[in-house]
């Protein structure tokens, strides 16, 4: 059987997959591009404040654009597909640890959507980002640039919140840090690609899968058309905040 598999073409090895496993669609787009687009945004927000002060700007920009995906990503799970919803992925405290410890000794099958470890993973990221996003709306550098909401605050409270615009960067670094370990676990130790699955919105299970039938939910519809309405209105609620704020001037005692 095993030289069988090693002299069978890629083809061959998909189609024999392809034969013993069912292939659902748990990922819709919406939830597929704002994954990859706060990535893109969290990168660039880190590499334009290495760069100093003169890329601020740039700095303000992926900031926002983080704000405005985290905020369409709440929302989402409540009027998003089956698998990108509340109801869909959390779980109780006991339920979480007993998959941790299910986990660890290898007997938990495949989840449709996020895992309870997971689950929590997606929330801790989504509030500590928002935290940190909104955080710098009101931070300065005690030099030239401000936060757009500078002038909504004291100069002392804009240092706080500065300080832990700063700090709570490396909280974040290490999650994303754990979720990337996570990840690289479920493809050595149960051969799951869940980075082709945010990729192609695809999940491959065997056709004898433990996982309760109710949970193989396909996608039948990614309501993309909502999505952009969210974004929308979640960006326009943003630049209306953002222009009526007062104007910030720095002013600093020595």
């Amino acid at each position: 059987m095993s030289s069988t598999i090693e002299n069978s073409t890629p083809s061959q090895i998909e189609a024999q997959s392809a034969a013993t496993s069912v292939r659902v669609k748990v990922w819709d787009f919406p939830v597929r591009l704002f994954h990859w687009s706060l990535v893109l945004s969290f990168i660039g927000a880190y590499v334009t404040n290495r760069l100093g002060v003169a890329y601020f700007k740039y700095h303000e920009w992926f900031g926002y654009a983080i704000i405005v995906l985290v905020v369409f990503r709440i929302l989402w799970v409540f009027f998003g597909t089956y698998h990108a919803r509340f109801v869909a992925f959390l779980r109780s405290p006991i339920a979480t640890w007993r998959y941790a410890k299910d986990f660890a000794l290898g007997r938990v099958a495949s989840i449709p959507g996020h895992n309870p470890l997971g689950a929590l993973m997606v929330v801790l990221l989504l509030l500590t980002l928002l935290v940190q996003a909104v955080t710098g709306l009101f931070s300065n550098d005690e030099i030239f640039n401000a936060g757009a909401l500078y002038g909504y605050v004291s100069n002392e409270l804009s240092l706080s919140l500065t300080a832990l615009h700063k700090d709570l960067f490396y909280w974040i670094a290490g999650a994303v840090a754990v979720h990337i370990l996570a990840v690289l676990l479920h493809l050595v130790l149960k051969r799951e690609n869940l980075v082709s699955a945010m990729f192609t919105g695809y999940k491959r299970f065997p056709k004898n899968s433990a996982v309760p039938a109710e949970q193989l939910v396909e996608i039948k519809s990614s309501r993309s058309w909502l999505a952009l309405v969210l974004v929308t209105l979640v960006a326009l609620a943003l630049i209306a905040i953002l222009l009526t704020a007062p104007e910030a001037s720095l002013s600093f005692d020595y």
